[in-house]
């Protein structure tokens, strides 16, 4: 295929693809675009009362950018896997230049979970996340819907819908529809540093109460 470069990546996003491997060791790139779309609505992202219970603890540390390759490589350590070396390399290199994104989970100086993703204008494309502890992506997941929901954002792709992200409160749209939404989210731009993360689980768990 077409040599990938992280212009043609952006473009990809902002018409509503993004690329995959068949497997780590495939050096080839493809593009999937998703009959059924997976988002996240951002009003309504659902904390149980067990996870409420987690985020309240601060028994962990949350920050965004401070490990974006150890995100990436944690994402990939799993028997099969679609983020192969040029795919990596890309997201770097979009994190680099401020476009790709990553929210990291820390207990005792590990990283126990984390998530990543693309920005375009108001659209969060999350592209994969991973766990190292119990509830570690749901922690992850719920502090990046905060953050998101702070700074302007209006549409959190999830690529598809899986079991753990129904659960959250994720839901399944049309490829039109997904359209429809990701061209209200390029009309304007959204900065996810614009704000500063939250200083508590406790902010995240209340401010969720409000919006959903």
């Amino acid at each position: 295929m077409t040599s990938v470069d992280t212009d043609l990546l952006l473009h990809a996003y902002r018409t509503g693809i993004f690329p995959m491997s068949e497997h780590r060791d495939d050096p080839d790139i493809f593009w999937v675009d998703p009959r059924r779309r997976g988002i996240i609505p951002l009003d309504g992202f659902h904390i149980s009362r067990s996870l409420a219970k987690r985020l309240r603890r601060d028994d962990y540390e949350v920050t965004l950018n401070q490990a974006f390759g150890g995100v990436i490589d944690a994402c990939a350590d799993r028997s099969e896997t679609w983020i192969n070396p040029a795919i990596r390399s890309l997201y770097v290199d979009l994190n680099e230049a401020g476009h790709a994104h990553s929210l990291e989970v820390w207990r005792d100086d590990q990283l126990i979970g984390g998530v990543y993703g693309v920005v375009v204008g108001r659209a969060f494309c999350g592209e994969s996340m991973f766990s190292n502890a119990t509830d570690g992506s749901k922690i992850a997941l719920a502090w990046l819907v905060d953050q998101l929901c702070r700074t302007g954002f209006v549409l959190f792709d999830t690529q598809f819908l899986t079991p753990h992200l129904a659960s959250l409160g994720g839901v399944e749209i049309t490829r039109a529809a997904y359209r429809r939404m990701l061209d209200e989210a390029l009309m304007e731009d959204a900065d996810l540093l614009s704000e500063p993360l939250a200083q508590h689980g406790q902010d995240v768990v209340q401010r969720n109460t409000q919006i959903s």
